[in-house]
């Protein structure tokens, strides 16, 4: 296979580049995103920079890296991450909890650089987040490759065996590395499971059998941790929706408003840890094992890394606690963590406004169970 037969979904490479800069240069919509981010600095000067870019990864080192750590010191503690059970100089697939739209991967790349890595990863995107041309020139741009969805079924097949030898190829070919969510969308309510769906979609290309084809991805686990989710009362608010309304489904702008308020939210201390590789763990399974077993004993296994790679905060704590109405991790958190916990939960549902009828307790406890899931998972994997 070549680059050539993944050109619908590919990032674009850095030959593309200039005549993409020169189209979103033109674009209306960017350009107001550009006045925003960099007041008072004329386009032609942003223009030129973006032209001294020759590969995606100088964007992202010139744009992206410098915009995540003026945001971080904004609106977080800081971030922290554990690299040390992989090597950064082989190409691995990160195979992620999915918290954030944007910066879940975005975040992940500044860490990497900070790590001392020489690439970054390149990044499955839905393409329901694409819906404006600059929005997908942009990630295009930023190493993300689109996965296509809402497809008839049989378009759909032939989408997900594309992808997936895409990955084979990002892996193998362009020696680059990947982060993919383990699900597709983000868990509204923090319980991070790994969709077998994902592991098939992933053994539809490579050679051998299905465990050759998951050694072939170098798979690693990544947990991503952090103390406050901005979009903990948008999630909450959904699922009010989607129990109150038959058949109501996302607007156009709702994802951008996820996007817009997970970027700019503050999000407390951040942490990522990678899990070893699953390489040497699935040589361990039988050769002879059905498939449907397969795929189960790998997601477990993935989910269980991730669980207990998670840096729990005194709030998922505190979240457990006022969940169950008990008082059994006092030890894990002051007073004035629980009333600080408390108060945020207050201020967050305070932002719920345009529910016809909220539902107070429902959406109180919607939070809490996202705070306390990752408490809950974690202790059901402790040693």
């Amino acid at each position: 296979m070549t680059l050539h037969d993944f050109d619908s979904i590919r990032p674009f490479e850095p030959n593309e580049l200039p005549e993409v800069f020169d189209r979103m240069l033109q674009n209306e919509q960017f350009l107001q995103v550009l006045a925003y981010l960099y007041p008072g600095v004329p386009k032609e000067a942003i223009g030129m920079k973006m032209h001294q870019c020759k590969t995606n990864l100088d964007f992202q080192k010139t744009f992206c890296y410098d915009f995540l750590k003026k945001l971080l010191a904004k609106a977080s503690l800081g971030i922290d991450n554990d690299f040390k059970n992989i090597d950064l100089g082989k190409r691995h697939t990160f195979v992620s909890n999915h918290r954030d739209i944007v910066l879940d991967s975005a975040l992940l790349h500044a860490s990497l650089f900070d790590a001392g890595s020489d690439t970054t990863t390149e990044i499955a995107i839905g393409d329901n987040l694409l819906k404006l041309p600059w929005v997908k020139d942009l990630v295009r741009i930023n190493k993300s490759f689109i996965v296509e969805r809402s497809l008839p079924m049989r378009q759909m097949l032939m989408a997900s065996k594309r992808l997936s030898e895409y990955m084979h190829f990002v892996i193998n070919e362009k020696n680059d590395n990947i982060w993919i969510a383990q699900r597709e969308g983000r868990a509204k309510n923090s319980d991070d499971r790994t969709q077998e769906a994902i592991l098939k979609m992933m053994t539809m290309g490579g050679e051998g059998s299905v465990a050759e084809r998951l050694l072939q991805l170098h798979i690693v686990p990544l947990a991503i941790s952090y103390e406050y989710d901005p979009c903990d009362f948008l999630k909450a608010r959904e699922m009010q929706l989607r129990r109150d309304v038959e058949g109501w489904k996302k607007g156009p702008m709702d994802d951008v408003v996820s996007m817009q308020t997970g970027i700019m939210g503050y999000k407390g201390h951040i942490y990522y840890h990678c899990a070893p590789c699953i390489d040497e763990w699935l040589n361990t399974l039988p050769e002879d094992m059905p498939k449907g077993d397969f795929y189960k004993t790998v997601a477990t296994h993935i989910d269980h890394e991730i669980w207990r790679g998670y840096r729990l905060y005194p709030g998922n704590y505190v979240a457990l606690d006022l969940l169950h109405g008990t008082s059994h991790y006092t030890d894990k958190y002051t007073d004035a963590d629980r009333a600080t916990f408390e108060k945020y939960i207050d201020g967050q549902l305070a932002k719920i406004q345009d529910l016809p009828n909220p539902d107070m307790a429902f959406l109180r406890e919607r939070i809490l169970e996202m705070y306390a899931n990752p408490a809950i998972n974690q202790l059901s994997v402790a040693k």
